[in-house]
């Protein structure tokens, strides 16, 4: 850590936005400091502040709405608030740079990568068009993209997620800034490209001495990558300490109930995932007191009374708690999670499948790149290739795996939204590959879907309850209008939401609310096999906790089963009966869960458990940062033999050369590794 004064202070900062409904106060008198070479992380829910302030700081807010009402933002002494835009124009780049969520919406489609990497050293460093290319190509060696010269000439579109980011990391580099503010950096990325990533970022602060500021919500990442923790909750920060503090002895109740909602890898099963019942405050009109007294299980009339602010417990570990102390002395302590429902694994494996899948292959015709849409040049991408599994009644399958291995293809296959090129699905010991639409009609109500994101799979212009009544319309389950209206109360009870949300809109639900509005609809036919695609991968850690419950309860309730797909991996073990791992359009390994996670026989596998963080920082510091180099081969030229070989630690000429079989090497755990 840098001695003397800190790089950077953010002092009582305010940020407010005017919008037609009102003024809302996105950021509301906050302050931390950041030091030279030190790693400080902002979490919290989504809405809750942490981007508006990074903005405030870049002075990148949108004008006129968005203004900073009051504050310093102090760096290296300077009060960053109080310059023209010409000197902001000068630090930004320069002096701090900021790393964006979403590399393909803030890369320039029309410059090339070279371009857009050499622009700040035009504008700061004033280098010669050679210079500028010399450390153009040393950056890209910098960030780990191979053949650079190649890279340079070509355009965002033409890369992968992963260095997509690692283009924005060299760019936030290429002047040798003393801080760099990152913003959800591997959100959008695979857990194995985001470790590499986030060692890449923690390496190069190391080395070069700079500062980081990571905003995220995903604990995992911050138990192994931040030195000090602010919690943000309703625009506040309501406690901040050193990682371990904030990790082991967490003193705010909205914390501890962060730690105890997110999934984790390292521990048993056997309890529900801890929930945040409620929502966060409007933040035009915050309520009185503590600004999370309404979701709090410990509050007090005296929380709504008093204006909390934040109070040091220990040596740099401070919270807006008034029963802190009592969290300290251990006389309040929260309750213990309920146990979940016996699982159902013992009769599934004598019970008849619901869903047969075998040796399914579903291949797409695309364009060559580079000739054109009319062109006749076409290229098969086998998107699923030789896929076999099975699902009992009540069981869940998980489907886990990097993006653009197949996984969504295969519910989409299963789901009829796309005809299978080969192979065969049986549902319920009824062939449906090639059934037409109208033979499907009847089978569609026994199987159903939930979406990845809420927000684009429900009608924007139908109220919840027209959203949710539609299917009993069409199959006519509900003969008169009043009992379809009973129907659709009884399923948004179901849920947890209340009946009166069926005159809402999906705008006026959060996101949270709107995944239930989807559970809802998939329940109305009285299906009795799901496919949950990336369910709760666009919520906060708090709502997934609920959703996963909520699944849990009506899997129990109901006998549901489910193809539950997702790249979370510790989601996928709590949820989960099997687990099948993809990999380039193949199933590479299938096992019981526990048998799975602790006993991993494919080296994909392995690396993908390896390279999931685990949000406990004892636990991180022991691991080895061990991430699987490279990226995942086009699906449009894949290698030959295991398509693993070209990213795989034990490959030999054997790998490289023949398709490795699929074989069994223990009970219910099938491999497909020459190694295993």
């Amino acid at each position: 850590m840098g001695g003397g004064a800190p790089l950077l202070a953010v002092e009582d900062l305010h940020v407010q936005f005017d919008t037609s409904r009102g003024v809302v106060h996105a950021v509301d008198g906050i302050s931390y400091t950041v030091n030279r070479g030190e790693t400080v992380a902002i979490v919290g829910e989504s809405g809750c502040g942490k981007s508006v302030s990074s903005l405030a700081i870049m002075g990148l807010l949108a004008k006129p709405a968005g203004r900073v009402t009051r504050g310093r933002v102090l760096f290296e002494g300077r009060d960053l608030l109080t310059l023209s835009a010409e000197e902001m124009r000068a630090i930004r780049g320069r002096d701090i740079a900021m790393i964006f969520q979403e590399p393909m919406t803030s890369l320039n489609p029309v410059l090339s990568i070279g371009e857009q990497i050499m622009e700040p050293l035009f504008i700061h460093l004033k280098m010669t068009k050679d210079a500028a290319q010399a450390r153009a190509l040393e950056l890209l060696q910098l960030v780990g993209i191979t053949d650079g010269a190649r890279r340079l000439q070509q355009y965002p579109h033409q890369l992968s997620g992963g260095m997509r980011q690692r283009v924005m990391i060299a760019i936030g580099l290429a002047c040798n800034p003393k801080l760099i503010i990152a913003d959800e950096p591997t959100t959008a990325l695979d857990v194995t490209i985001q470790a590499q990533i986030l060692e890449l970022m923690k390496d190069l602060s190391r080395r070069l001495n700079i500062a980081m500021i990571i905003i995220t919500h995903n604990l995992g990442v911050v138990a192994r990558y931040a030195d000090r923790v602010n919690v943000m909750y309703a625009a506040h920060i309501i406690e901040r300490g050193t990682a371990d503090d904030v990790f082991l002895r967490p003193l705010h109740p909205y914390t501890i109930g962060l730690m105890r909602s997110v999934p984790r890898l390292d521990l048993p099963r056997d309890v529900k995932l801890e929930t945040i019942e409620g929502l966060p405050p409007d933040l035009r009109a915050p309520p009185p007191g503590c600004r999370f007294a309404p979701r709090c299980p410990f509050r007090r009339d005296a929380c709504v009374a008093t204006e909390m602010t934040l109070r040091d417990l220990a040596p740099n570990h401070a919270t807006a708690c008034i029963r802190a102390d009592e969290i300290v002395a251990g006389t309040l302590v929260p309750a213990s999670l309920p146990a979940k429902s016996a699982a159902t694994a013992s009769t599934t494996e004598t019970a008849e499948p619901i869903l047969k899948v075998d040796a399914l292959r579903k291949y797409f015709l695309v364009p060559l790149s580079g000739s054109g849409m009319l062109s006749s040049k076409m290229a098969t991408v086998k998107a699923v290739d030789n896929v076999s599994f099975t699902i009992a009644p009540g069981e869940t399958l998980g489907l886990v795996g990097e993006s653009g291995c197949g996984k969504t293809t295969v519910g989409r296959t299963v789901l009829k939204l796309e005809e299978a090129t080969g192979g065969t699905i049986s549902f319920s010991g009824v062939d449906i590959t090639h059934r037409s639409p109208r033979e499907m009609r009847e089978t569609r109500r026994g199987i159903q879907v939930i979406f990845q994101d809420p927000y684009s799979s429900l009608n924007p212009r139908m109220t919840v309850g027209q959203i949710i009544a539609e299917p009993l319309h069409v199959y006519q389950l509900a003969k008169t209008k009043k009992e379809q209206e009973e129907r659709v109360a009884e399923l948004l009870r179901q849920v947890g939401l209340f009946d009166y949300m069926a005159e809402r809109y999906p705008h006026q639900l959060s996101g949270g609310q709107r995944q239930r509005v989807g559970i809802a609809r998939a329940l109305a036919l009285e299906p009795r096999f799901i496919v949950c695609d990336e369910p709760v991968s666009a919520l906060d850690v708090s709502i997934q906790g609920q959703i996963i419950n909520l699944l849990e309860d009506l899997q129990s309730r109901l006998n549901l089963s489910y193809l539950f797909i997702a790249h979370d991996l510790a989601v996928v073990r709590h949820i989960s009966d099997r687990v099948a791992v993809m990999y380039l359009g193949r199933i590479v390994e299938v096992a019981d869960r526990d048998e799975l996670y602790a006993n991993p026989k494919h080296p994909y596998t392995q690396a993908l458990l390896d390279a999931a963080p685990i949000p406990d920082p004892r636990v991180e510091r022991a691991r080895a940062p061990r991430t699987l180099k490279g990226e995942i081969p086009s699906p449009l030229n894949p290698p030959s033999g295991c398509v693993f070989h070209t990213r795989c630690p034990l490959a030999d000429d054997a790998c490289r050369r023949e398709i490795p079989q699929t074989r069994q090497i223990g009970p219910r755990h099938i491999v497909a590794c020459h190694k295993a």
